[in-house]
C-alpha cells in the first residue's frame, strides 16, 4: 500500500508531520489561484506537483471534494457541457503530469453531510455523527427534487464523455460512494448507497480506468462486510483508492469512531488488501479531534491523523505489507 495523506497545496506543519509519520504519497485538492478560484491548468498542477516532489512526497491522487462538486453535471444545467470540458482538461493534464488517480463522487448539491460535528467519543474526543430523524423536516434546497432515475441518467452521460479521455490519458476514475448511504436527503436522491449500486455505476461504461474509491466507513455504514467487499472488488481489479475509517451504526443513525473502535475488523480489512495484492494509495479519513486541538475542521485534525496513521502502519506490518 502507498500510505498517503490529504495535504494542502503549499508546505505547512501537516506536510512535516506526515513525512515524520511515514507518509510517502499525497492526496491533493485542486490548486487555488491567487484570486481564490480553483484551477485545472497544466502549469498550476505542475507547480503543485513539484512542491510535493521537492519535499520528497509523490502526488498520487487528486480528490477535489468541495472545490469541484460537479453540480452542473449532476443537476444537468445549461453549464453541464462547460463543466465536462473542464474535467476532460483536468484528466488530460493529470495524464501528462503522471498523476494517476482522480477521486470523484456523484452526490448532488452537497457532499458528505452530518447532523453533528462534535459528538463526544472516547476520552472526550470529538467525532461527527448523523441522525436522519433530524433531517426529515429539513427544507428542500434550491435544487428542488432530484430523483434517482435522473442521477443515474446523468452519471451515465458523464461517464460516456470522460471515460474515453481517462483511457487515453491513462488516469483512473475512482468513484466514491454517497455519504450517508441513504436516499433522499432534503429532496435530493443519493444513488451510490450500496456495493450493488457501486458495481452498477462502474459498469455503466465499462473500462479498466473506471473503478472505486473504497471508503470503508461509508460501505460499513451501508451494512457491507468490508473484507468480503475488498476481496470481491479486488478480484475485479476495481479498487483504485482507499479511505481508511470506521463507524458504528446504520445509515439512519451512526457516529464515526477512532479507527480501532468501530464495527469493522480493521485488521481483517488489511489482510484482505494483502490477499488481493493491492498496492494503491490509502489515506486515513475522518479522524477524531483530540485533546489540545480546536474542532475547526471536523474529521481532519492533526493529532487524530497521527494516531490513525500509527494504527494503520501497525496493521500493515502485522499483515505482512
Amino acid at each position: 500500500m502507498k500510505i498517503a495523506e490529504l495535504l494542502n497545496q503549499s508546505p505547512d506543519s501537516q506536510w512535516t508531520l506526515s513525512k515524520q509519520a511515514g507518509v510517502t504519497h499525497v492526496v491533493g485538492r485542486l490548486p487555488i489561484k491567487s484570486n481564490g478560484e480553483v484551477s485545472w491548468d497544466y502549469m498550476d498542477l505542475l507547480h503543485m506537483k513539484k512542491r510535493f516532489d521537492d519535499f520528497g512526497l509523490k502526488l498520487e491522487v487528486l480528490e477535489p471534494g468541495y472545490e469541484m462538486l460537479m453540480n452542473n453535471i449532476k443537476l444537468a444545467t445549461d453549464q453541464r457541457e462547460n463543466e465536462i470540458a473542464q474535467i476532460q482538461t483536468l484528466i488530460r493534464n493529470m495524464g501528462k503530469l503522471g498523476i494517476p488517480v482522480l477521486c470523484y463522487n456523484f452526490m448532488a448539491h452537497f457532499n458528505w453531510i452530518r447532523t453533528s460535528l462534535a459528538v463526544p467519543s472516547r476520552g472526550g474526543a470529538l467525532v461527527t455523527g448523523y441522525d436522519h430523524s433530524l433531517m426529515k423536516e429539513a427544507p428542500l434546497t434550491e435544487a428542488g427534487i432530484v430523483t434517482e432515475e435522473q442521477l443515474w441518467d446523468r452519471l451515465e452521460y458523464f461517464l460516456k464523455k470522460v471515460v474515453p479521455v481517462a483511457e487515453e490519458a491513462k488516469v483512473k476514475l475512482s468513484l466514491h460512494p454517497c455519504d450517508p448511504p441513504l436516499s433522499p436527503i432534503r429532496g435530493i436522491s443519493r444513488i451510490i448507497t450500496s456495493a450493488a449500486a457501486m458495481k452498477r455505476a462502474i459498469n455503466l461504461v465499462p473500462s479498466e480506468y473506471s473503478g472505486v474509491t473504497l471508503c470503508q466507513g461509508t460501505f460499513a455504514t451501508a451494512g457491507e462486510h468490508i473484507p468480503e467487499l475488498i476481496r470481491e472488488l479486488g478480484g475485479l481489479d476495481k479498487i483504485f483508492f482507499v479511505h481508511f475509517r470506521d463507524v458504528r451504526g446504520t445509515p439512519e443513525k451512526f457516529v464515526e469512531t477512532f479507527h480501532d473502535d468501530g464495527q469493522t475488523n480493521m485488521f481483517e480489512t488489511v489482510r484482505a488488501y494483502r490477499e488481493i495484492g493491492f498496492d494503491g494509495p490509502v489515506r486515513v479519513d475522518h479522524v477524531p479531534t483530540m485533546e489540545g486541538e480546536y474542532n475547526l475542521d471536523p474529521g481532519y485534525a492533526s493529532v487524530g491523523r497521527l494516531y490513525a496513521l500509527g494504527y494503520l502502519k501497525g496493521l500493515l506490518e502485522g499483515a505482512g505489507y
